[in-house]
């Protein structure tokens, strides 16, 4: 199918369902299961795989094992393996398994309520140590990509200002980081605030790449999609089996669904290098080792027939 004029020929997909999607579980998936579904992912064509995060055990339980997963999981070279740090010490743990990582994703939120509630830091307490661990990862040889909640949306405050968002993607992207993720973490955008936003974005951050990280919560998150392309943003996350998601509204999806996304893009004729079939093989085999069906509608209804029955 041809694709539309202005929309990218081709997007760069980081999945990022190990992390973000297996920290919302809540029964801890056995290291095992998590080496396999991390194996069968890296082999979808996905260039670039967030694995896990260095946070406090008794933070997340679940990624504990996240430094033994890295050890034991067969990566191919030419997959980007990433892996998310609150802070120095997370950053100390990275370095540990310099040698399995590429990437480093750190995070902050857009609003001061939000960034409260989920490290306990002011924002600009938050900016100024993610510069520190920035310009360390990057003495390292680490990508980093700076991922700001809330750009969207915050569910405490309501509005965000772009202004704000943006004026933080720049004190990121001044203190080294290559690129920049925008997160809608509640799911409250909407196409058009979306359009507007990276149209601004690609203006006022030159050089950086700029990447879109959508939850389908009130099941907009491919609409959304659609408007980051029209905008021209070429960079997404998302999570196989639409994992993950915020606990803060109740009944929250999780991220939009790989294989969702995978399905539309090439329909549209936008280059992903992703294997659907493969793609849909991992979330079905996650789905078996969780007991329960995944949200995923491409999982459900299974790729799309161009061809007549």
């Amino acid at each position: 199918m041809s694709r539309a004029a202005g929309i990218p020929a081709a997007v760069r997909l980081r999945e990022v369902g190990p992390r973000d999607g297996f920290q919302n579980e809540p029964e801890v998936i056995a290291t095992d299961d998590k080496v396999r579904l991390v194996e069968m992912l890296a082999r979808t064509g996905v260039r670039r795989l967030e694995v896990t995060s260095f946070v406090r055990a008794d933070v997340i339980p679940q990624l504990a094992d996240g430094g033994e997963v890295l050890e034991r999981a067969e990566i191919p070279a030419e997959v980007a393996v990433s892996v998310l740090i609150p802070n120095e010490r997370g950053l100390e743990a990275a370095l540990e398994v310099r040698d399995r990582i590429d990437e480093v994703n750190v995070f902050l939120s857009a609003s001061e309520t939000h960034n409260r509630h989920n490290v306990n830091r002011s924002v600009a307490e938050s900016l100024s140590g993610l510069e520190r661990v920035i310009g360390r990862a990057g003495g390292e040889g680490l990508r980093v990509e700076g991922v700001i909640s809330t750009s969207f949306g915050c569910p405490y405050e309501g509005e965000v200002a772009p202004e704000r968002v943006l004026e933080i993607a720049a004190a990121l992207a001044a203190a080294g980081a290559s690129e920049v993720g925008f997160g809608d973490t509640t799911g409250m955008a909407n196409p058009i605030q979306v359009r507007e936003f990276f149209e601004r974005a690609a203006a006022e951050l030159p050089g950086v790449e700029l990447t879109a990280h959508f939850h389908n919560t009130r099941g907009q998150g491919l609409a959304n999609v659609l408007a980051a392309l029209e905008a021209g943003c070429a960079s997404y996350e998302s999570s196989f089996g639409e994992l993950g998601g915020c606990p803060v509204p109740p009944g929250a999806t999780g991220n939009i669904a790989s294989e969702d996304l995978v399905s539309m893009l090439d329909g549209m004729g936008v280059e992903t290098g992703v294997s659907l079939e493969s793609l849909l093989a991992a979330a079905r085999e996650a789905q078996r080792v969780l007991g329960r069906p995944l949200g995923s509608h491409t999982l459900v209804a299974g790729a799309v027939e161009w061809e007549p029955r």
